[in-house]
């Protein structure tokens, strides 16, 4: 009987026991912690040469080549988050990067770099480029960027900005984990001591960065000593330093329209009303062929005489008015994105600049595209070095900024021109079939305060029209006609039509009909306008007042001009 009982209570046990197990063994497999490791190619979803970007604190799409040793970004990349002035011409195999005052020549493929004040030889390749992707060296772009990086075994850190960061040390020995979580696959391993930067806190796991910036979880228990700690910025870095050449007091500029070397003995006549004026920009350089060549009108002679009259003389290089004369098409991308081309164009303007004694170049490069902008921007980089390299004042021209022209770049404008002019007209042009206002109130200074988000005040120059667009509507046929400032008056008085101030557009306005049915419109630029757009001007205290052009004035507005720069 003894014997039964001690096999039953045996057999009791086992069962408890086996039972127990039962029961504890899915609470063990929720809260033991796992030793499973995670793999980190699949974690930072790099493969072969790969590795993973940390910018600042966090992984990002892009992914970095790690060749021979040595870390390369794509040159997407570079523009996106580290610097934006590389450039690369694929046709000519050059790589290119423009600073103040000079051009850095690559050869794609190539150790060595070399400019006119600088170059040397890195030991290795600095940028090549595969499948049409071009990679540049990292050490390379912190030669120019204000940047910093350091490569691990699947991934790189980058530090773009500094400030302080949060730390924490760690009070036992513990693993950090892909996620939050002790089933959670294991990064790596931490020892008692070491430290980590605390990224975000939860009620239980902290996100953290490890020493070697292996981002992931901890349990908060395993931290200690939590404080702040001051990033150490970049020290090697030396910003570039833009010179400006300024003049003194504010811009007033006239354009000399010039059709012909014949048309400089027009200079005389084309300045006898003015007042105040102190830069004349002649239409003297415009592009001729597709390898940057360019006719030229200047002579010294006119420059001679401008600078007699107390002007300085800033000759316009366009784009537009050979292949307009000629009818001579010109593809501008062709030139703009040939270093050849484009640096020929460059040294061949300035050294014409030079020759007559000019004081500066203006850029009026119009209907450009978005496949233009990156070529175009480098264009304006090499010619600004050019220019702050010989003294010369360099400004561009600018249509009112919209989304749709912002390949412009006014913001690179501001930085690398001397002055940056908005042509504060077009709102309707001619050709448009559009009737309205070529320059309202509202457009001009709307577009002002746009332009002066990116561009320091002092820089803008405010170009106003001096003239208007008549239209005429028939039907759903527009067609339109211009009327200078200096004749509309005369031009409404024929017609028998008194304008009336319209204060939307801040210009008078006038409609008649014609016979035949024939609707005519005319928002009107004088005296009243023109004082409307100097006083939104003044207001922003821009760098000075351009016009165009010279010969469609009258007496009065040179007043109001005179006044305006003279405040």
């Amino acid at each position: 009987m003894k014997k039964k009982l001690v096999t039953v209570a045996v057999a009791l046990v086992l069962i408890l026991i086996i039972g127990g197990i039962a029961l504890a063994r899915p609470l063990y497999d929720r809260y033991s912690y796992s030793d499973e490791l995670a793999d980190w190619d699949e974690y930072y979803q790099v493969s072969g040469e790969e590795i993973a970007i940390i910018l600042q604190d966090e992984m990002v799409e892009e992914k970095a080549i790690l060749r021979g040793g040595v870390c390369y970004f794509d040159l997407g990349t570079v523009h996106k988050y580290m610097n934006e002035i590389f450039y690369v011409d694929l046709e000519e195999n050059l790589f290119l990067y423009t600073s103040a005052v000079d051009t850095i020549r690559i050869t794609l493929g190539e150790t060595f770099y070399a400019g006119a004040l600088e170059g040397g030889d890195l030991g290795h390749t600095i940028a090549y480029a595969e499948n049409d992707v071009v990679y540049v060296a990292a050490d390379y772009v912190a030669l120019f960027t204000n940047y910093s990086y350091d490569v691990y075994d699947r991934h790189v850190q980058v530090y773009t900005e500094w400030g302080e960061r949060q730390m924490a040390d760690i009070r036992k020995d513990t693993a950090v984990r892909v996620l939050g979580g002790v089933k959670s696959p294991i990064l790596c391993e931490l020892e008692e001591g070491d430290s980590v930067e605390v990224l975000e806190r939860m009620e239980k796991w902290s996100k953290v960065k490890t020493s070697d910036s292996v981002i992931g979880y901890v349990e908060n228990k395993r931290l200690t000593n939590e404080h702040t700690e001051a990033e150490m910025p970049v020290t090697s870095y030396e910003a570039p330093e833009y010179t400006t050449v300024a003049l003194d007091g504010k811009v007033s500029l006239g354009f000399h329209s010039i059709g012909g070397v014949g048309g400089n003995d027009t200079l005389y006549e084309a300045v006898s009303m003015e007042k105040g004026m102190n830069v004349i920009a002649p239409t003297w350089f415009s592009l001729e062929d597709d390898s940057g060549r360019y006719r030229s009108f200047a002579t010294a002679d006119y420059v001679q005489k401008a600078h007699n009259l107390g002007y300085q003389v800033w000759g316009v290089l366009d784009n537009f008015n050979y292949a307009n004369d000629t009818h001579t098409e010109v593809d501008v991308l062709a030139v703009l994105s040939s270093t050849s081309s484009r640096q020929t164009l460059v040294k061949n303007v300035v050294t014409e600049a030079l020759r007559w004694d000019m004081d500066g170049i203006n850029v009026d490069f119009e209907g450009l595209d978005s496949a233009c902008g990156v070529h175009y921007v480098q264009f304006l980089r090499e010619l600004s070095v050019a220019c702050r390299n010989n003294s010369l004042v360099l400004s561009v021209d600018n249509y009112v900024p919209f989304n749709f022209n912002d390949f412009y770049r006014l913001d690179i404008q501001g930085q690398i021109a001397d002055y940056v002019i908005i042509m504060g007209y077009d709102e309707h042009w001619h050709g448009s079939g559009d009737p309205g206002s070529v320059a309202s109130i509202e457009y001009v200074s709307n577009g002002l305060d746009r332009t002066i988000e990116e561009v320091p005040a002092e820089k803008v120059i405010n170009a106003l029209p001096l003239y208007t667009i008549l239209w005429k509507t028939e039907g759903t046929t527009v067609t339109d006609q211009y009327l200078v400032l200096n004749q509309t008056a005369d031009y409404l008085s024929r017609m028998g039509v008194t304008p009336v101030w319209d204060e939307t557009t801040g210009q008078n306005y006038a409609e008649w009909q014609q016979s035949g049915g024939t609707t005519c419109q005319v928002w009107i630029e004088d005296a009243e306008s023109i004082s409307a757009k100097l006083n939104v001007m003044k207001a922003k205290n821009l760098g000075g007042v351009a016009v165009w052009r010279l010969g469609y004035e009258t007496p009065q507005i040179w007043e109001l001009l005179q006044a305006y720069v003279n405040l």
